[in-house]
């Protein structure tokens, strides 16, 4: 069902691998944009990405491969975002409102527009006039390491276009991936940009000594404070113990492969956060993410002290000891 279908994918990191490869189940044309020329020369050759899970097998039959985004995107039906929110911008330089008219726009992106401070569905909305119905988002629980595993994982589809969510959804179901769909474009934007900057948070508690115990507090009151933001964001009936909220957050939080806990907790052990990035080699949103909430608050004065201590660890520089010992006078 679906399979004529035409889908691009914007991004050549992990999670934009992941996406191909599940694609490729069901979709026998995939157009995949990756920034580098050696990158795609290596998949054409090999099979494989290069820089990001490669032990993943590429079917090339079906993956036509893109450095040219216009072109990447020209036949396309849907278009599926998968880049890192701070380079999103320039990634997208030279598209204009002409080359997504009448496309569906997908963000699996999980942050925010630093320049705009606007998640990217109300990018995608302002910049390239793309109407509401056509714009969607793809969140978790899901990380693409386990993808590549084919462990078993969940994805939520959410797009206020009803019929838009489920052709995707079904695009995307196979034997390892199950797919939630949702209306709430904005809860689970917002939800996936939070739940890194929690993660950092989870990281820096595990790296100054915390354990299990305090782990769970701050779990706990991390949901609570996501739900009173999206809330004052986008006051809307939701539940947010569903797993595209607190099940998201909980495994971006704990799991070894949650590139924004190893962060945080790199930085909790000593390392500034230049040479913990420099070492790491990829890109944890939510060193992006927690900067734009923290002026975006300065709208909404939503009472978020968990954001607040990560953006002064991150930004002001304040020993990542001190700073937990702080918060943990704060949560209950």
């Amino acid at each position: 069902m679906g399979q004529n279908v035409r889908v691009s994918v914007i991004g050549g990191g992990s999670w934009a691998t992941a996406l191909v490869k599940i694609l490729s189940n069901n979709v026998l044309h995939i157009n995949w944009w990756l920034r580098k020329e050696e990158s795609v020369k290596h998949i054409k050759e090999f099979k494989r990405n290069p820089r990001y899970l490669s032990d993943v097998v590429i079917n090339t039959d079906i993956v036509n491969l893109f450095t040219d985004v216009e072109e990447c995107i020209k036949e396309s039906e849907i278009v599926i975002l998968a880049v890192p929110s701070a380079f999103l911008k320039d990634s997208l330089v030279n598209i204009n409102s002409e080359h997504l008219k009448n496309k569906k726009v997908f963000s699996a992106v999980k942050g925010i527009i630093p320049e705009n401070l606007v998640i990217v569905g109300e990018f995608v909305h302002q910049e390239f006039s793309v109407p509401y119905e056509n714009i969607g988002v793809i969140s978790g629980p899901c990380h693409s390491e386990e993808v590549a595993l084919e462990k078993l994982s969940y994805l939520t589809i959410s797009c206020q276009n009803e019929k838009n969510t489920h052709e995707l959804a079904e695009l995307m179901r196979c034997r390892y991936i199950k797919v939630t769909e949702s209306d709430d474009i904005y809860g689970t934007e917002y939800g996936a940009v939070l739940k890194n900057v929690y993660a950092i948070a989870a990281g820096l508690a595990n790296g100054v000594g915390y354990g299990d115990n305090f782990q769970a507090v701050l779990m706990s009151n991390a949901i609570r404070e996501m739900k009173r933001f999206v809330d004052a964001v986008h006051p809307i009936n939701r539940d947010i113990n569903d797993s595209a909220y607190l099940g998201d957050l909980l495994v971006t939080s704990y799991s070894q492969f949650s590139r924004n806990r190893t962060l945080g907790n790199m930085i909790g052990r000593g390392y500034t956060v230049k040479s913990a990035m420099m070492e790491m080699g990829m890109i944890a949103e939510g060193y992006y993410s927690v900067k734009c909430v923290y002026e975006l608050n300065k709208k909404y004065k939503v009472d978020m002290p968990i954001c607040e201590a990560v953006f002064n660890v991150l930004y002001d520089n304040i020993s990542p000891r001190m700073e937990m010992k702080l918060l943990t006078d704060q949560l209950n």
